[in-house]
């Protein structure tokens, strides 16, 4: 009994990074099961490799700007359809 409550444990210690690296990038706007798939397949690779497009984004001044907008185009388009659902 106690090997199996020992795999348990490790099991959901292992599964944590995969669940960091799909958060991780669903907040970024890319797909979290993609990334969730990558964290088990990769655990340690897949969220260095997140860690660096990240950082490539963030440093990047053309990225981030696009990022902004899409984020903005986003916003409008919400705004819209909240305009039409109460019409």
């Amino acid at each position: 009994m106690l090997f199996v409550d020992m795999l348990f444990v490790m099991a959901v210690a292992i599964s944590f990074i995969p669940i960091l690296t799909g958060y991780c990038a669903h907040s970024r706007g890319r797909s979290f099961w993609l990334w969730f798939v990558l964290g088990w397949v990769l655990p340690f690779a897949s969220f260095f490799l997140l860690f660096a497009l990240i950082a490539r984004d963030e440093l990047h001044p053309g990225r981030r700007l696009l990022g902004e907008a899409k984020q903005i185009l986003r916003d409008a388009e919400q705004a819209a359809a909240r305009i039409r659902a109460e019409k």
